[in-house]
């Protein structure tokens, strides 16, 4: 990945004051590009994106992803090259309680974006990032291809196959001459340091560990593909760039880790309590504890056989390693250290390796 290609890009990121956007801020920020986000304040208290100071080296707007008028107004001031789209309501279980508000988000936002690019000559790339949940889950042992249905089961994943369609769509409606080139890219589970969202096994990890309690699992039996952050995003950032200078590259991408990393949840929280134990000198455990909460599936697995083919793209951390770096980051934070300086760090490593 030759991130020198984003030096001076301008580049538009909406949902930048999330999890991942703060993460992606940070390499672009790092590689010298000219970046813009578009998002609402950040989604949690503490957020990354305020822990690591990411606002001070970009132009960070907020706004609403659903407000069409504010956001053609940021466009024509910024006239973005590349446009990554990472805005949404992400959680399962919010999407059960706020379906509404899901869709309205996913699904809206998705329009209300691609309407922007299409009005913006200035866009060579677009890629809509939406999640490995997009797919219509038959609990199969073997990973989802891309050809294969979208048909999400609840309404956060529904919503987010919505929005696949809709850029579908846009692209063959109004970017078929390959003036802008678009892709969707399905990521699955990502961990990384600084993600301090509800109803997420590492954050729910740290949570427990850091107040010295057992850790909760409520269903230690479901498979995913869990993956390093950095991951999907240098990921996100391969596709756009390959696909700005060759359109014919475009089109949608599973990013997931190799099949050995695809856990169960309890190994997962295993794996965790041994890094956290040895690094900090403790006897953390989790327990066992369904807490009737609605429909999740089972079984989840990614083929990543298209993006391996067509960008000679593999994952750099395993699941082990990635682990550490979690607990790498949060140690520092817990000990009030440069949290920034960490992600700089683990970016660069990420690179090196």
């Amino acid at each position: 990945m030759d991130m020198q290609f984003y030096h001076k890009k301008r580049v538009l990121i909406t949902g930048h004051t999330g999890f991942k956007g703060s993460w992606m801020c940070r390499a672009l920020i790092n590689a010298g590009a000219e970046v813009t986000g578009y998002a609402l304040k950040p989604p949690t208290t503490p957020a990354l994106f305020d822990l690591a100071q990411v606002a001070e080296g970009m132009h960070s707007v907020t706004g609403d992803i659903r407000d069409l008028k504010h956001l053609k107004a940021v466009f024509g001031e910024v006239q973005p090259e590349i446009v990554i789209h990472m805005a949404a309501q992400p959680l399962v279980r919010e999407s059960y309680r706020n379906p509404v508000y899901t869709y309205d988000v996913n699904v809206m936002g998705t329009v209300n974006i691609l309407e922007c690019v299409r009005l913006n000559e200035s866009v060579r790339s677009f890629l809509n990032v939406t999640t490995d949940k997009v797919y219509r889950n038959r609990e199969w042992e073997w990973g989802y291809r891309e050809n294969e249905e979208l048909n999400g089961f609840d309404p956060y994943s529904n919503s987010k196959s919505c929005s696949e369609l809709v850029t579908g769509s846009y692209k063959n409606s109004f970017f078929a001459d390959g003036a802008v080139a678009v892709s969707t890219a399905r990521a699955g589970n990502v961990i990384g340091g600084g993600d301090f969202a509800a109803d997420r096994i590492i954050p729910d990890c740290i949570r427990a560990a850091r107040e010295g309690r057992d850790i909760i699992v409520r269903n230690p039996y479901s498979t995913r593909p869990y993956e390093h952050v950095l991951e999907p995003i240098f990921a996100y950032l391969m596709i756009a760039k390959e696909q700005y200078h060759d359109p014919g590259l475009a089109g949608s991408y599973n990013v997931g880790p190799e099949e050995t990393d695809c856990l169960t949840t309890g190994n997962l929280a295993t794996l965790f309590c041994r890094k956290w134990n040895e690094q900090n000198h403790t006897d953390i455990r989790w327990v066992n504890q369904y807490d009737g909460g609605p429909h999740e599936a089972n079984f989840l697995k990614l083929d990543c056989s298209r993006i391996k083919n067509t960008f000679h793209w593999r994952p750099r951390w395993n699941v082990e390693m990635a682990v550490e770096k979690v607990v790498e980051w949060s140690k520092i934070y817990f000990e009030s250290g440069d949290v920034a300086a960490v992600m700089d760090r683990q970016i660069a490593e990420y690179l090196e390796d």
